[in-house]
Formats: structure tokens, C-alpha cells, sequence
């Protein structure tokens, strides 16, 4: 005797797609729904997707608020993730006025960004690095 059919329902999309948000793997997706795990991926597809997108979005946006309202890390994150900037050896045609003693130097490029906000952050990393204990040289 064969197998009945799965039967796919509105409700199971909209369970699918928010489970697939929270971040639920789909072994243990598809054991909820009911399912194997490639017939998850087949019939579900497009709500696996968008479950995750969806949820990317909603986080990012609260990040982005966050860095906004005045939190450092928030800001320090979403530059080094969103606008790829990096700690790391400066340029040295580039920066200059690098402090010689530290030993990472968060590059802040002036690319015509809002001044209050690169001083905000340069006030940060030295903050962030006079409270470090510094590593001596071996």
C-alpha cells in the first residue's frame, strides 16, 4: 500500500516560515511539521527562505537602531560588517598620526561620514585600549 500523499496547508507555511525565522534546523523542522527533510526542502522552499531573510531583516533593523540611539558596540559592529571597515596596521601613507605605542589601530576613513561620529568612535577605541593591559614585546 502506497503512501498517502503530504498534503501541504496555508497553516503549515506560515508555521514553516516562522520556525525557519527562529532559527529551528530543518531535521527538527520537518519532525514538527511531520515530514522527512528533503520533502521540507521541496514543499517549502520559498518559506524556509524567507522565514530566515525575514528575520535577518527585523534583527538588523533593531542593530541599526541601536547604533543610532549611541551604542558603541552596535556601531563598531555594523562598520566592520556593513561599511567593512577593520582594525588592523594602517596604511602608513594614509594615517600618520597613529599613535606609535598601539598595537591595533581601528582605521576610521574620512569619507565625508558625519565628523561627530568619527570622533565618537576614535574617543571609544581609546577608551577601549587605555583600559587593556598592553602585551609586551618579547
Amino acid at each position: 500500500m502506497a503512501r498517502p500523499a503530504f498534503v501541504v496547508t496555508e497553516a503549515m507555511c506560515e508555521r514553516v516560515r516562522y520556525l525557519s525565522g527562529l532559527g529551528v534546523p530543518q531535521e527538527e523542522l520537518a519532525k514538527i511539521i511531520g515530514c522527512c527533510p528533503k520533502t521540507l526542502r521541496k514543499r517549502f522552499r520559498d518559506e524556509l527562505d524567507r522565514g530566515a531573510a525575514e528575520a535577518n531583516a527585523s534583527v538588523a533593523g533593531y542593530l541599526f537602531n541601536s547604533a543610532k540611539a549611541g551604542n558603541v558596540a552596535a556601531q563598531i559592529f555594523w562598520l566592520k560588517t556593513r561599511a567593512h571597515w577593520r582594525e588592523g596596521s594602517p596604511n602608513p601613507i594614509s594615517d600618520t598620526k597613529a599613535a606609535p605605542s598601539s598595537s591595533v589601530v581601528l582605521v576610521l576613513p574620512d569619507n565625508g561620514r558625519d565628523p561627530e561620529l568619527t570622533q565618537v568612535l576614535r574617543n571609544a577605541q581609546n577608551k577601549y585600549f587605555d583600559r587593556k593591559p598592553r602585551r609586551q614585546p618579547s
